[in-house]
């Protein structure tokens, strides 16, 4: 289900499809142009050295192609698919964004223009070039299944039940997207829609661990938090290894304020998917509500080395340094969550009282005005900043197969 351009070292064909790299392609030269024989053979040995796994080799052949013709899109789109597998997102983009303006036309760039930022989980970012690709490719499953998910993280959620309801026959076998589409389609009240997904999840979970792990995050979603607690416990039991299960059953205990029982079951996620960046997240918020500074500060720079665009363990450690009078390390903090949501109010008003407590009084309250306008202006926006926290979804930002 993955898009490969179909690329002639001068120019552009047509897109094709390879299951060996959903979304990531290799570009393929087609006929040569007489006199270009030798950016014809460097194209094709880095094609094969792409294939191979050699990304030295192939990054040295696409540039020697550039250096011969600086205007072949698809040396530009490997080169941005040999950054995107070595998760150099800027280079990535960069080299990609080189490629749409040689080859506007192509929906496979920016198909992987829009992988490149929903694998940041920037998925507002992923939402334009998802869109494209689905105005030019509506049959495309991969580009309308991501886009529909970038809708439900972007809580847009009539977008996302439009966006999903059509896969319905390709998908309804598969509980992510039914879980997606119930969610999605209760908060927009589409109830014949939300009826369906739900009595689809119950014939396809038939009482599976799967099954009671979705039903768990339903209730959490609902804030039923014994409700999840029980349908969370029965999934465990049914399977213990089964990846987010315990992550799912920390939050509820968390939400429970039951600090100790949310503390066993991050770490026995983090046991089976030692990987995960929101385990560590939410560990740093339980030693920090525990009082274990060391243990919170380490689970959240943790949770940022395999996530640097975390904004919450950001929020975290600020807060932390805040409490233990380090302001500066505090600012510096915020100074990097800002930047990545200069929109959000807690941020804002945060990062107001930590320049008060450096003497910085004017910028301090310059900013302290700010956060209160952003708060008045908008009722839903406070609710959301004084309500409960959001449930995070990492196991459905993994991308459709």
């Amino acid at each position: 289900m993955g898009a490969v351009l179909l690329l002639t070292a001068p120019g552009v064909a047509a897109p094709m499809q390879n299951a060996r790299a959903p979304g990531v392609g290799q570009q393929r030269p087609g006929a040569a142009l007489p006199g270009d024989q030798n950016l014809q053979e460097l194209f094709t040995q880095g094609e094969s050295a792409l294939r191979s796994g050699d990304l030295d080799g192939a990054e040295r052949n696409f540039q020697s192609v550039l250096a011969l013709n600086p205007k072949v899109a698809g040396a530009y789109a490997n080169l941005g698919v040999i950054y995107m597998r070595r998760k150099q997102w800027d280079k990535a983009l960069t080299m990609l964004g080189k490629a749409e303006r040689l080859a506007p036309k192509v929906p496979g760039i920016r198909l992987n223009i829009g992988l490149a930022y929903y694998r940041q989980n920037d998925f507002r970012s992923a939402i334009s070039p998802f869109e494209s690709v689905v105005r030019d490719q509506p049959d495309s499953l991969q580009a309308r299944h991501l886009l529909g998910l970038c809708y439900f993280f972007a809580e847009r959620w009539a977008d996302t039940a439009k966006m999903l309801e059509p896969l319905w026959g390709k998908e309804s076998d598969q509980l992510n997207y039914l879980y997606v589409l119930y969610i999605a389609a209760g908060n927009a009240h589409l109830t014949a829609l939300e009826d369906r997904a739900l009595a689809r999840m119950v014939e396809v979970g038939e009482n599976s661990a799967e099954f009671h792990l979705f039903t768990g995050k339903a209730h959490l979603q609902r804030q039923e938090y014994d409700k999840a607690v029980l349908e969370l416990q029965t999934a465990a039991q049914k399977n213990p290894a089964l990846p987010f299960v315990h992550f799912y059953l920390g939050l509820a205990y968390l939400r429970k304020q039951d600090y100790p029982g949310a503390k066993s079951e991050f770490l026995k996620d983090v046991a089976v998917e030692p990987d995960v960046a929101y385990n560590y997240d939410e560990l740093g918020s339980v030693y920090s509500l525990l009082q274990q500074d060391r243990e919170a500060e380490n689970s959240y720079q943790h949770a940022l080395r395999l996530d640097g665009n975390l904004i919450s363990s950001r929020l975290g450690l600020a807060k932390l340094y805040q409490r233990q009078v380090k302001f500066a390390q505090a600012l510096a903090e915020l100074n990097l969550a800002a930047k990545m949501d200069p929109n959000a109010y807690t941020i804002r008003y945060l990062r107001g009282q930590v320049l008060l407590r450096l003497g910085r009084t004017k910028e301090g309250r310059e900013e302290l005005d700010v956060a209160t306008r952003m708060l008045n202006a908008s009722r839903t926006e406070r609710q959301k900043q004084l309500g409960s926290e959001p449930l995070p979804n990492p196991e459905l930002t993994r991308e459709p197969q």
